[in-house]
């Protein structure tokens, strides 16, 4: 059991990593927030389709759960939409830092969807990690749109992740991304369809733009959100969001070295995603020293 949830832990943090590298494909891509986001979203239904297929699972689930899995999937597609638009108008750097508050939205909504009590030293990590924000913020006012975009999508990556939680007591975790991802390009699609995008330019990409969009949409989002949902049959939504606060730290060392110019921050940015990076860490250590005296 203890050697499931280590491994759930390793996993998770390659998870992560990937993610951190889906910012920059974010930033690379030379197509609209909304577009990328559909075009992630369809792919990866059909990496999942074969998946699902080879493996022999079933698609079939109660309409109830179809009804929930359907909102969630609007939810992450409003949460990457604003995310990439986060990148667009700011930058890779800018927009992982302000997902740093993730955790302190969980450690406030967890408690509500699970029904257990509010932990203080939670709420005080995530304060400490809204302080390192608050520094950033501070020297970086140019950014400000995308770090208001980039609030948006965190609110609602924590809002998906919470209910997530709850389905996969109950469901696959290849299943539930599926129907998420096809209720994600659905509601895009109309969206679309009522602003007129459909169009052949629209469908014309660059060969660059679709290598970038395949990487996104299998390694980036078919395995990554399909293991971050498996991972929580094993670790609690606040563990998955407070990992996922690493996340920054990947993307913007990866950003750095791959995008370069607008990714170089002025010093005080640094010292502001340091103050989150170890907030970070000093939660998991107080969360693993509990447990040892339980």
């Amino acid at each position: 059991m203890q050697n499931d949830k280590f491994k759930s832990y390793l996993n998770l943090h390659l998870i992560v990593f990937i993610w951190g590298f889906t910012a920059v494909l974010g930033a690379l891509l030379t197509i609209a927030a909304d577009a990328i986001v559909w075009y992630r979203m369809l792919l990866a239904a059909g990496f999942l389709t074969v998946f699902i297929v080879v493996k022999k699972k079933s698609f079939r689930i109660p309409f109830k759960s179809f009804l929930k899995l359907v909102f969630v999937g609007l939810l992450i597609a409003m949460h990457w939409v604003t995310f990439f638009h986060a990148i667009h108008v700011s930058n890779v750097s800018i927009t992982l830092s302000v997902f740093s508050l993730g955790a302190f939205f969980a450690s406030i909504l967890e408690p509500i969807f699970y029904g257990r009590k509010v932990l203080w030293y939670e709420v005080f990590f995530g304060l400490i990690i809204i302080v390192g924000l608050g520094l950033i913020m501070q020297v970086e006012v140019n950014y400000l749109s995308g770090m208001l975009y980039a609030l948006v999508s965190i609110i609602l990556g924590v809002l998906f992740t919470l209910m997530n939680g709850k389905l996969i007591a109950s469901h696959d975790s290849a299943v539930i991304t599926f129907y998420e991802f096809l209720s994600g390009v659905f509601f895009i699609s109309i969206y679309f369809l009522y602003q007129n995008k459909f169009s052949a330019d629209f469908f014309y990409l660059s060969s660059r733009n679709w290598i970038l969009l395949l990487i996104l949409s299998s390694i980036c989002t078919a395995y990554a959100f399909t293991a971050s949902v498996k991972v929580m049959e094993k670790l609690s939504p606040y563990t998955v969001m407070l990992t996922t606060n690493l996340e920054p730290v990947y993307g913007i060392v990866l950003a750095y070295f791959i995008i370069g110019g607008k990714e170089k921050m002025t010093p005080s940015f640094y010292v502001g995603a340091m103050i989150i990076v170890l907030t970070v860490i000093l939660n998991g250590i107080l969360k693993h020293r509990k447990k040892e005296v339980v």
